[in-house]
């Protein structure tokens, strides 16, 4: 089972960017897709971002255009460029492991959580 640490959460002004980073126990080529979620009090967990292995992504309607996921394979880690940040952008950010799949393009994520890390967007 795969081990994930996120990181690099933090407070930020609204209108700033900060970078989140997921560091994986394995070699993340063996993994078809990983993700970013997030769950801000009182609400669900929701996924924010998927990439798979050949890059293919999946983004919230409510993050197009703000924020890019993206994955160095080298270092075993996934990283979430978050811009343009928002109040409502503030959560505990989470990754996840998982998989697309080619027939259905369905993305779909079973792994343990990790810790996640806060993210605060306030003035």
């Amino acid at each position: 089972q795969v081990q994930l640490v996120e990181s690099g959460g933090g407070l930020v002004q609204p209108g700033g960017s900060l970078r989140v980073s997921c560091a994986a126990s394995i070699s993340i080529i063996s993994i078809n897709a990983m993700g970013w979620f997030r769950q801000a009090p009182g609400k669900e967990r929701e996924l924010v971002a998927g990439i798979t292995s050949g890059g293919s992504t999946i983004y919230a309607d409510s993050v197009k255009g703000r924020f890019t996921i993206s994955r160095d394979n080298a270092k075993n880690t996934v990283y979430l460029q978050m811009n343009s940040l928002k109040p409502e952008d503030t959560a505990v950010y989470y990754c996840n492991a998982g998989s697309r799949s080619l027939v259905t393009m369905r993305w779909s994520f079973a792994g343990s959580w990790g810790q996640g890390t806060q993210v605060t967007v306030s003035s």
